[in-house]
């Protein structure tokens, strides 16, 4: 059979549709698994970015990050403190949840447990690679390690570098560096830590570029800006802020790094970056710690300093360019969202965090979280919020206030158990919680006190003797 000139070009057009068919439907089914990068850093407050004050050294390459995304301004980690965070982070539950409080340390025979699924073990149902190149803080027994929970490659420190001997204050053994389960430095120094923003940038560059052909999450938990501060050679000295704003300066740069590997490769054009921090800053050592930008306290605090702290996520197609959301959301919030991404199934425990896919895509009215739970110590519920208010409860905790605060790496005094008494603040008006209005809005403090009631019925409070019905022990020592 011949064809005319017409049947010819009606036949092109038609392949042409189904070619341009297929090819969005192959741009649209690749949505579903994108690239995930998570940048989660050590005690960085609210303040430390260019976009939220700093202005004694600059960040442009996160600067870069919210031009091109969104910057979430009521991001919450799930606890003001290292190991809890965490925890909170990858299996998107409130720490208390699954029983781990506080820092663990290098005695700690607890851990994250086998019953609990994290990012990794979602995301690797759905055939992605994985990987963690800084600090995991959830446990250094072997069976605790990143390995054992979804991670096809591990490098970096078990617990918080300022765990060691060279730390003033403590008795601490020798910081031990792994690859995997094998500990490839038994006894790290400062020019180690100096390098340890470049030598993970260049881990994870790697482990992206070794990936390409298929889907990958690079989770990247640099121990800095945690003390002791330490920059390479590179930075050392190039910030108005002397050590702290050479370190952030240097993190900004492997940022950069990070972006410029997936702009080369081609991978920005379906990678999610999400970056932010695992609380707010360690106020007490003063000129070697971050800034909370004006709110309340600090790290291990229930107040804005505390857990309150920039995010930024960036993936090109689907979050819009420039965009601030001021909706409330956690680090409980990311498992569930990337979950959702990639239609993998939900851990089979129960989880806390909700579905921010919406939230991505610009729909605010969507509003997935409204009430958020502030535990700290072993499970002390010290607050609650609903939208835009917070109710504070009497609860002993830390307090910065009133203390001179440390220099040049030494920490100053701070009180452990203060006797805050608490009260009802608008968030709105008041971020920085300096003005209690309970006695002009009781129906709001009786609504938040219900929302309270519910929480200690689910989790517990031991400062109500509240038992709660839905704990979690956490993972002990088995070898």
């Amino acid at each position: 059979m011949k064809f005319s000139k017409r049947m010819l070009s009606a036949s092109l057009f038609m392949l042409a549709g189904v070619f341009l068919f297929s090819s969005c439907s192959m741009k649209e089914k690749d949505r579903s698994a994108p690239n995930i990068v998570l940048i989660y850093l050590d005690d960085m407050g609210y303040g430390d970015l260019t976009i939220t004050g700093a202005n004694d050294y600059s960040t442009p390459n996160l600067d870069k990050i919210a031009n091109h995304g969104m910057f979430f301004s009521h991001y919450y980690s799930p606890q003001a403190v290292c190991s809890a965070s965490r925890v909170g982070l990858l299996t998107g539950c409130y720490p208390n949840r699954v029983g781990i409080s506080g820092a663990l340390s290098h005695r700690s025979k607890t851990g994250i447990s086998d019953d609990e699924e994290t990012i990794a073990q979602v995301l690797k149902k759905k055939g992605y690679a994985t990987a963690i190149f800084g600090k995991w803080h959830l446990g250094y027994q072997k069976q605790f390690l990143p390995t054992n929970h979804g991670f096809d490659e591990f490098y970096g420190i078990p617990y918080s570098h300022d765990m060691w001997p060279l730390h003033p204050t403590g008795t601490y053994p020798e910081l031990p560096l792994y690859e995997n389960e094998t500990i490839v430095n038994s006894n790290l120094q400062p020019e180690d830590v100096a390098h340890f923003t470049a030598d993970f940038v260049d881990k994870t560059i790697d482990f992206m570029k070794r990936n390409q052909d298929k889907p990958f999450f690079v989770y990247w938990p640099n121990p800095l800006p945690h003390v002791p501060l330490y920059a390479s050679e590179k930075f050392k000295g190039k910030s108005k802020q002397g050590i702290y704003g050479d370190v952030m300066m240097e993190i900004d740069w492997g940022v950069g790094e990070i972006m410029k590997a997936l702009e080369e490769t081609g991978l920005d054009e379906n990678t999610l970056v999400i970056f932010t921090s695992d609380n707010g800053p360690w106020l007490n050592y003063g000129d070697h710690a971050g800034s909370t930008g004006g709110l309340r306290e600090g790290k291990g605090t229930s107040y804005e300093g505390g857990q309150r702290v920039p995010c930024l996520m960036m993936w090109k197609g689907v979050i819009q360019e420039g965009v601030v959301c001021n909706n409330l959301v956690s680090g409980i919030d990311i498992l569930p969202t990337l979950a959702a991404i990639t239609e993998a199934p939900l851990p089979k425990n129960k989880i806390d965090g909700v579905n921010i896919l919406p939230l991505l895509k610009g729909d605010f009215a969507a509003n997935p979280r409204k009430d958020f739970y502030y535990y700290y110590r072993r499970n002390n519920l010290e607050a609650v919020r609903n939208e835009s208010w917070k109710l504070v409860f009497p609860h002993p905790g830390r307090t910065y206030e009133g203390f001179q605060p440390g220099k040049d790496g030494m920490p100053g005094a701070l009180n452990e158990n203060f006797s805050h008494e608490g009260g009802l603040y608008d968030l709105r008006r008041d971020p920085g919680e300096r003005y209690d209005v309970s006695e002009s809005n009781p129906e709001i403090v009786k609504m938040l006190e219900k929302i309270a009631e519910e929480a200690r019925i689910d989790l517990g409070d031991d400062l109500t003797d509240s038992p709660g019905k839905n704990r979690r022990n956490p993972g002990r020592v088995t070898d």
